[in-house]
């Protein structure tokens, strides 16, 4: 008996999410960048484990949010955990296990609690475990065990690959019986318009991501498909202050040429035709402002 339905990933920012989600899909479904923060929507990868087709949602990162958009963000995470069948919180072991008293292991702490006043029982999943002393990682288990709201703990290591088939297991196990959602070989759920967004997006940030701040959004704003297969696409790259657009442009335009450079080499091989990409970069102040741009990136707008 065939079974589907979706799980939601949720964690504090940088914990691992994307690249557990892209680990287990076995492909890439979200971007992956140092900066934090990077996950700004719900993004859904999807996987099969025997008869179970399973939804993952990876979600932004939770924390205490203060502008709009970190509102917007944080909303969108807890929706997706309310509307899952299954929940998995995911932590970054030697950020919490190492520095107890830091922003991880305070944002971790909350969503806790979040999920306790929820009344949701969840699994817990202890990411980076090679980077966590055995006799510091022990412990560790034992006081989220004690929170009483984990149902699993599985200790892994997303970027080697390591504990995820006990997880996928798991994600297959709490599946409600009933039709495939989407074809077998369909990977993600986001439209191309989306995925190539993020994609550059991706690049800007690992070229930048020292020198550029958060404040920075990257819109498609025309997607011409061409006679001969291959698609033009134009881009937009939102940033605030006149000095950002220096940054962005690079002296001469090498760090836009770099970034566009790669950002199509990807978006060729994931849409499996020839891609023209231009990048158009532009001051706008108020970016995070504006309801567009919320839609465009699958957030509801926060009001007030």
């Amino acid at each position: 008996m065939t079974s589907c339905g979706f799980v939601a990933i949720i964690g504090a920012p940088n914990a691992g999410k994307s690249t557990l989600v892209n680990a287990l899909v076995g492909a890439k479904v979200a971007i992956v960048s140092p900066k934090v923060q990077t996950t700004r929507m719900n993004v859904r990868g999807i996987f099969v484990r025997g008869e179970a087709e399973i939804v993952l949602v990876d979600t932004p990162g939770i924390f205490n949010p203060r502008r709009k958009l970190d509102r917007a963000m944080v909303n969108a995470a807890w929706s997706g955990a309310g509307d899952a069948d299954a929940v998995a919180l995911l932590v970054d072991a030697e950020d919490v296990g190492l520095r107890p008293h830091g922003p991880a292991a305070n944002d971790t702490a909350a969503i806790i609690e979040g999920l306790k006043a929820a009344g949701r029982t969840v699994a817990l999943i202890l990411n980076k475990i090679d980077a966590v002393p055995r006799a510091e990682l022990l412990p560790l288990i034992e006081k989220f065990n004690g929170e009483g709201i984990f149902e699993e703990i599985f200790p892994i290591s997303a970027l080697k690959r390591d504990g995820l088939d006990e997880v996928a297991e798991w994600c297959a196990k709490k599946m409600p019986a009933g039709p495939w959602l989407y074809p077998p070989d369909q990977t993600a759920d986001i439209s191309s318009w989306l995925l190539a967004s993020e994609i550059t997006r991706e690049k800007i940030y690992l070229r930048l991501h020292d020198e550029l701040p958060y404040a920075c959004a990257v819109q498609t704003e025309k997607w011409e498909e061409r006679k001969d297969g291959s698609v033009r696409i134009d881009q937009i790259v939102h940033v605030q202050r006149e000095g950002q657009k220096k940054i962005v442009l690079g002296k001469g335009g090498a760090a836009i040429k770099a970034v566009g450079e790669a950002a199509r080499r990807e978006m060729e091989g994931l849409f499996g035709r020839r891609v023209h990409l231009f990048l158009f970069v532009k001051v706008s102040e108020k970016w995070d402002e504006n309801r567009e741009h919320y839609r465009d990136m699958g957030l509801e707008f926060p009001e007030g």
